[in-house]
């Protein structure tokens, strides 16, 4: 069967390299990874050691930035968002969000599992998560809450993330409403510091399955360890088994 051929005038974007419209891709030759570079027992370790080189490199603004994915069920849909990772722990990796109206809360109902990516350009890095999430404790979740400036926290309760906001004058497109949202929550905390943590809002711990750590390389022959879950041993020690992935 012969290839097809598809005419690129009628592609609004085709084979862009960085600022150019078209052109060859550039090559990732910063750097190697082999497996003697890695934690031999602990992705966590691993992903704590990469993060600590991504913000000391200074080439990496927001390395806590990430893409979260979740996908609904029965559907298969999936919907992705870039939001920041917050914590690192023993457990896994922890994200805060609203978890009422939002398009990850109506996944996450259906189908805990989740997945998120680190890019660290500057690096050529980038790190898969697979896991299962669960939320965490609203006592856990008050904690990063009161680290958060006077308007976010004032935000986390006005807003209903995900809802449509519909004008209510000829020249609003929807802000207004949002607007009120806030101003009403103004006048509920109004002269208060300490403001308690919404239900709806929170911690959300993604609990690593596989965690995957990718060095971009020469020709596209990147290195690729992925780290998977094994049976935890009978002293409660969690196991990794450690493989070199194909790019």
């Amino acid at each position: 069967m012969a290839l097809h051929s598809a005419s690129v005038d009628n592609k609004l974007i085709f084979a862009p390299a960085g600022k150019e419209a078209h052109g060859q891709a550039g090559q990732f030759t910063k750097d190697v990874l082999t497996r003697s570079d890695l934690d031999p027992t602990s992705p966590i370790r691993q992903f704590h050691k990469w993060f600590a080189a991504a913000q000391q490199s200074g080439l990496i603004a927001h390395p806590e930035t990430c893409c979260l994915s979740t996908a609904s069920l029965p559907s298969g849909r999936v919907s992705s968002r870039v939001v920041y990772m917050k914590e690192l722990d023993d457990q896994g990796f922890v994200i805060y969000s609203n978890f009422g109206t939002s398009k990850k809360a109506q996944d996450l109902a259906t189908n805990p599992w989740a997945s998120l990516t680190f890019w660290w350009e500057g690096l050529e890095r980038q790190v898969r998560v697979e896991g299962q999430a669960s939320r965490l404790t609203r006592e856990e979740s008050q904690k990063y809450f009161d680290t958060r400036v006077r308007g976010s926290r004032i935000g986390a309760w006005s807003s209903r993330q995900s809802q449509v906001l519909k004008s209510t004058e000829e020249e609003d497109d929807g802000r207004k409403v949002l607007d009120a949202w806030v101003e009403e929550t103004e006048k509920r905390f109004e002269g208060q510091d300490n403001i308690p943590v919404p239900d709806f809002w929170g911690g959300l711990r993604v609990v690593p399955e596989s965690v995957e750590f990718w060095q971009g390389r020469q020709s596209r022959l990147h290195d690729r360890f992925v780290y998977d879950n094994k049976t935890s041993t009978k002293e409660g020690v969690q196991e990794w088994a450690l493989e070199r992935l194909s790019p």
